[in-house]
């Protein structure tokens, strides 16, 4: 059996005449149905779902903490003035600003200027009336020349960038995923009352021929109780499927919102697009084999996992660099005049020395250790996923491959199926038959109808799990 096919076509266009407020869920629909294919259903939910708007902001945060993290590069103004003042007599009064430019590597560019005056001034900072200007370098010797907490903590903001990235695709393609799931589910409901609807149809026109004939003495009247039975269980199949429906419809606008995080609810004239066999590979860029361009190193997930790696790295070289001496080398030349360069050279300096290291560096290699054992665990945990992941991207391609011989079968079984109700009917015609034999064909081919339309929810369903396994690109989803 084919599914069943309509002759108009969806267009993006009138979406929004099919959805309407929730707060409007009362009013009157159009007697034409529209129809709302997976394609534009998936384009909404990608734009507007609250998930995925929430999911945006992990780029947002990836790019503040790289900024702040940036901030420790910026240069800096330091300006400090202290004096004292006691029984009218001036003691000192200090000026000291400077000017500190930060490099990658443990290196600060220094330059400042310095103006001390006092009757009871500290001799070492005693200098001329107009003050004394400097320019310089503090250098880190040991400990933080090649890798600092400043350096570290842009190098993992940087990648950070990538773990929000990866932390983003995973989240929207898991909730593009339960979007998938509910409107196969309405899909599934969808056929299954369009099969009790044609059923319902039947059974009623039957009722009629039956009684009339009955009427006419042409059978017995018994075959009318027979007939009335059957047509009261297809209108009560037809209840119970138009409910699942409305049911499952509702749980797709679950789905579906506009901007302002605004939800909106299916009208009950809406439809869903019946050439989702023939377009799901297209949306999803899924098929029984792997898309050309997929690697499993550029799932979002082991990226992710990766790019924690690289982090974990970043803070084992700080603590690695933590086992090395703190030595601070200060130098700066001393000048009068800033605006003559040559002032500067003319053998005025103040320098300075500082080391600095614990005799058994017990926290510093108990710090070294931890930050090994977390590469290790998160190397362990990186390779376990890749093999998780290429295992269940095989099974669910092989059980793809196994769904689509099975659906094949079964659609030659309900083709049998329509073909042998369709010779009961020609023999019930011509008084050859019985109601409860022709009964009894049509719910064979009831029940291969349901479970054809079944087989093609867990193939659907597949086809969903292979996009969401495989952690595909979003970008293939368009609501153009």
């Amino acid at each position: 059996m084919k599914m069943v096919k309509f002759d108009f076509t969806p267009s993006f266009t009138c979406l929004l005449a099919m959805l309407f407020w929730s707060s409007l869920s009362n009013a009157q629909t159009n007697k034409i149905d529209e129809v709302l294919s997976f394609q534009e259903y998936l384009g909404f939910v990608k734009k507007h779902h609250p998930i995925v708007r929430q999911a945006e902001l992990q780029l947002s945060a990836g790019e503040a903490n790289l900024l702040k993290a940036r901030g420790g590069f910026d240069p800096k103004i330091e300006i400090d003035y202290d004096q004292k003042r006691f029984k009218n007599q001036e003691y000192y009064e200090l000026l000291n600003t400077t000017f500190k430019i930060p490099t990658w590597y443990g290196v600060e560019l220094k330059a400042g200027f310095e103006q001390n005056d006092g009757v009871f001034l500290n001799p070492e900072n005693n200098v001329p009336e107009i003050g004394l200007y400097s320019a310089g370098i503090s250098m880190a010797l040991g400990q933080g020349l090649f890798i600092n907490q400043r350096m570290a903590s842009l190098q993992q903001a940087k990648i950070f960038k990538t773990i929000s990235l990866s932390e983003r695709n995973l989240m929207v393609n898991q909730i593009i995923y339960e979007a998938s799931l509910a409107y196969f589910n309405w899909y599934q409901s969808f056929q299954e009352l369009t099969v009790f609807q044609n059923f319902l149809s039947n059974a009623q026109l039957r009722f009629e021929g039956i009684k009339k004939q009955a009427l006419a003495g042409d059978i017995a009247a018994i075959d009318t109780l027979e007939a009335n039975i059957l047509l009261q269980n297809r209108k009560l199949n037809f209840e119970q499927a138009n409910l699942q429906f409305i049911k499952n419809a509702l749980s797709l606008s679950n789905f579906l919102w506009i901007e302002n995080s605004i939800p909106l609810e299916i009208q009950s004239d809406v439809i869903p697009d019946d050439s989702l066999p023939e377009s799901i590979d297209q949306i999803l860029n899924t098929s029984s084999n792997l898309p050309i361009d997929f690697s499993i190193e550029n799932h979002p997930k082991l990226l992710g996992l990766n790019a924690k790696i690289e982090s974990l790295k970043v803070d084992q070289r700080l603590k690695a660099d933590k086992l090395k001496p703190e030595i601070a080398f200060n130098y700066q030349f001393l000048a009068t005049k800033a605006n003559r360069f040559d002032s500067y050279f003319e053998g005025d300096y103040k320098a300075g020395l500082s080391f600095r290291l614990p005799i058994l560096l017990r926290k510093e290699r108990g710090d070294l250790k931890l930050s090994k054992i977390k590469v290790e665990e998160s190397t362990y945990a990186y390779n376990y996923q890749t093999l998780t992941l290429k295992n269940k991207i095989e099974a669910t391609l092989k059980t793809i491959n196994s769904f689509e011989s099975q659906l094949k079968m079964m659609n030659a079984i309900v083709g049998d199926y329509q073909k042998l109700l369709t010779a009961e009917e020609r023999k019930f015609a011509m008084g050859e038959s019985s109601v409860f034999l022709l009964n009894n064909r049509e719910k064979s081919l009831i029940d291969s109808q349901l479970k054809q339309i079944e087989t093609y929810n867990k193939f659907f369903t597949l086809k969903a799990e292979l996009f969401n396994v495989l952690g595909s690109d979003l970008s293939i989803i368009s609501i153009d």
